[in-house]
């Protein structure tokens, strides 16, 4: 099969095209044919290997996989012995390593039926960050009708299902981005938008409930600013640092949140099926879409890693597998 492929940890222009061996499927999986695999910065993180703690999941010296991605939409293509809830040419999305090629095996408890009507592009951008946003904001913070959230970064991937997430569940919603992107986020259903080029959200302005930060570029005293007295904040970025300084941004919100009056919080988000068919449920419900900025074909997935590197890309980049 065709894939992306890389045999050693190095640059992002390490990465070419191949053929590599079609993965075979275990008891309990099923092998799907990825027709679109959507792309976040953690993909560049598995790229290079670093920081460091991404080896922990991706192999120590060198790539277990050598595939980038981590989100797919596609068909199944045969499934694993046990294997009762799929068939082959069942329309799924969902989250496996190494999709960026034809074919991928993935689990069970990491597959869902593709939402009705959602382009295979569109289901594949959703997964990784859709989750991240959910989680964040149903699990963590436990957001409420009337609650006052802040949603930083609210034009990426992960702030794009993040407002709408949280519009959901009848929040009061303010979005930060950029000028270019104040209309898309007021699109997706925020109630108040900041163009940071112009406004600072830590300096005299409301107080938030929550504040979801997908950026971290600024001090948590900044931040803390912005918090009404037993808000919380809700941390979301493993870029921007290196070394001790990415330990130090880890640990310190842990750390001091016992300390401090507001409630500081650091998670993990972990696909599962359970939380995919959540997000099918607002898909359907209309409260709930992708933003997908732009569609590179197998063969450019580098230049579509650049732009996330980059730091810059417009809600989702996704990648189209299937000729």
């Amino acid at each position: 099969m065709k894939a992306i492929h890389h045999d050693q940890y190095g640059p992002l222009e390490s990465l070419r095209l191949c053929e590599v061996d079609t993965p075979r499927v275990a008891a309990g999986e099923a092998l799907v044919r990825v027709r679109a695999a959507g792309l976040h910065v953690g993909d560049c993180f598995a790229v290079r290997g670093a920081p460091a703690p991404v080896r922990l999941f991706t192999g120590l010296l060198r790539p277990k996989c050598g595939i980038p991605g981590f989100d797919l939409a596609g068909e199944v293509e045969q499934v694993g012995l046990g294997v009762e809830r799929f068939r082959p040419g069942d329309e799924v999305f969902g989250a496996a390593e190494g999709t960026c090629a034809e074919f991928v095996a993935v689990k069970l408890s990491t597959l869902a039926p593709k939402p009705r009507g959602l382009s295979f592009e569109d289901a594949a951008a959703m997964p990784t960050s859709g989750l991240t946003a959910l989680h964040a904001l149903r699990d963590v913070a436990k957001v409420q009708a009337g609650q006052r959230v802040l949603i930083n970064g609210a034009s990426g991937g992960v702030g794009s299902f993040a407002v709408q997430i949280a519009k959901s569940y009848g929040a009061i919603v303010t979005g930060v981005c950029s000028t270019a992107n104040v209309e898309l986020v007021r699109s997706l259903g925020a109630d108040h938008v900041i163009d940071y080029t112009q406004q600072d959200f830590t300096q005299g302005g409301p107080s938030y409930d929550v504040i979801l930060d997908n950026v971290e570029n600024r001090f948590l005293t900044e931040c803390r600013r912005a918090l009404r007295p037993d808000g919380m904040l809700i941390l979301n970025s493993g870029s921007g640092a290196t070394g001790l300084g990415l330990l130090v941004r880890l640990l310190k919100p842990v750390l001091l949140s016992p300390f401090v009056r507001h409630r500081l919080r650091r998670y993990l988000s972990t696909p599962n099926e359970v939380d995919l068919l959540a997000l099918s449920e607002l898909v359907s419900a209309g409260r709930l879409r992708s933003v997908v900025s732009k569609v590179y074909p197998l063969a450019e997935t580098v230049t579509a890693l650049r732009q996330i590197d980059a730091g810059h890309a417009r809600g989702k980049l996704v990648i189209s597998v299937a000729d």
